[in-house]
Parts: structure tokens; sequence; C-alpha cells
């Protein structure tokens, strides 16, 4: 699933073309790409026609287009962009050929670029909800990001620090502090030097915060370069991948030797994922130990 790194990739593509634009009509093809519209695609692309995009917007890995009645008015609704796992919204001149896997069209008046929606795999797609406080009614219990202007570290390392689950879990509760997914979370592990079953109330409030720190970090270095791409699935508006899968330390290396100590990686199975980890620099507790 893309993390924040790719989500914000993307959000920035689509506030530098689609800002200030009003749809002409919007294509949907299929029912998956409406599916978490309860009404349909036919009730959303009657419902989005003639709206104007006021903006573009992210909270974690979330991401929506601000919607009002004019490119000058307050929006009162956002249109949620799920990605899922293969989810791209690519800006496309109106006469180039529909790309396989295209599941909703974005036209607008101006008649310039249009933008499209290809989804290979077919989990992502749109959803409509109300606006409170600028934020779509369905994502307002997400936590606010490393990123966010009001992101209150303390609070978070606070919070953190009160829960007896593994520090990995923790660091992917997306109510806790959001954006970060499995590929950051092994990075930040990684180079706070912490292995992801650890208690997150056995840690220490400065390392709690170092963890963060490192996570905000990776995730920024990740979003100069891209975000990580490994199939060229996650890809900006125009197509183009990330490349930060070439500077990950931890996420994907099993086998390999850590960065750091030369040791080999090792991969663990984590919930219905993995987590990569180096043995010497990442020692795994006592009570995990199989």
């Amino acid at each position: 699933m893309p993390e924040l790194p790719e989500v914000e990739v993307v959000r920035r593509g689509l506030a530098d073309h689609v800002s200030g634009r009003t749809l002409e009509h919007v294509v949907l093809t299929g029912e998956r790409v409406a599916r978490r519209h309860v009404p349909g695609p036919r009730d959303l692309e009657d419902r989005l026609a003639g709206r104007a995009i006021t903006g573009a917007h992210r909270r974690g890995k979330y991401l929506w287009l601000s919607l009002a009645d004019a490119p000058d008015a307050v929006p009162d609704e956002g249109l949620i962009v799920h990605l899922g796992m293969s989810g791209q919204m690519l800006v496309t001149d109106p006469v180039d050929p529909l790309a396989k896997h295209t599941h909703g069209r974005l036209v607008f008046t101006d008649g310039g670029h249009e933008l499209r929606f290809v989804d290979q795999r077919t989990f992502g797609g749109f959803a409509l909800a109300d606006l409170v406080d600028g934020v779509p009614s369905t994502v307002a219990h997400i936590a606010l990001d490393p990123f966010d202007p009001g992101y209150d570290r303390d609070a978070v390392v606070r919070d953190i620090k009160r829960r007896r689950s593994g520090i990995k879990r923790v660091l992917l509760n997306q109510t806790v502090v959001s954006g970060i997914g499995n590929i950051y979370a092994d990075e930040a592990l990684w180079r706070a030097g912490v292995h992801g079953e650890r208690l997150a109330s056995s840690l220490t409030k400065p390392t709690i915060a170092r963890l963060l720190d490192h996570a905000r970090d990776v995730m920024a270095q990740a979003l100069d370069q891209g975000g990580t791409s490994f199939d060229a699935l996650y890809v900006n508006v125009n197509g183009a991948s990330g490349y930060f899968d070439r500077s990950l330390a931890a996420y994907g290396q099993e086998g390999r030797p850590c960065p750091r100590c030369g040791t080999t990686m090792r991969r663990e199975q984590f919930m219905n994922r993995s987590s990569t980890s180096c043995p010497r620099c990442q020692v795994r507790p006592r009570a995990a130990r199989g």
C-alpha cells in the first residue's frame, strides 16, 4: 500500500494540475471504483459534474480533492481518492487512448488535460464525504502525521509510552500517528536500533521521540526521491516512478548485509506482512523469540 511519501507525491501533482478547475463531467467504469459510495457510480458522476476542485489535500495516507460550487467558493465536500494497492491518478491529454484498467475519467470545462484513475488491481476508488473543518468526515479520526503543522510529537510520545503493544504495531496504528506503513516503519526501527516486537511501554520517551524523528526523516528523504516504487505501480501524476527503493536499508533487504554492522538481515512474519531487521543492531526481545 502507498505510504505518506507516495501519497504526497500524487497530492502535489494534483494540486498543480487540477486546483481551481471545474469538472464538466465524470465517467466511472465498473462498480468497484465507487463501491465506497453507497448510491453507486452513476450517482457519484452526477454529484461531481459542475463542481469546482479548490485544492488537493492529505492527512497521513489519505488523499482528497476539496469540492465547491465555484473555484472561489468555500468547499463543502471532499472526493476521497483511495489508491489501494495499484491506483494511479494520471494527468492525461484528452486525445490519448485509454490505458488498460482505466476506471475513471475526470473531464474539465476548460478542455485541457483530464485526470484519469487507473487501477490494475481494483482495490482503489473514490468516495464522497462532507468536509468538517476542511477534513472529510470519514477521515477525521485519523491522527495527524509528522509533517502536519499541528503535529505534537511530545503528545504522541506520551500516547505511545502508555501502550503495551509491540512498537511496530503502534507505529502502524493510524489513529496514533498517521502516514507510516510497513516500509517506513522498518526503516525507522532500523535507524533507531529498535526491534519492532519491543513493547512500546518498555521504551524510554527519548527513544520513542528518536524513533518518530527517524520516521519523519526517512519519509522526507523518500519524498525527495519521488517515493518508493517496486513495480511501476506507485507513480506521480505524470506516470514517473520514485526511486527510494534504491536507498532502503531494512525493508525488503533480507539475506543482505546490514549497512551498519554487516550482519545478515533477517525477515520475520508480522501480522499479514513481514518485517526485516538486523539481528545484531535490533535485538529481538526475549519474550518474542521463537
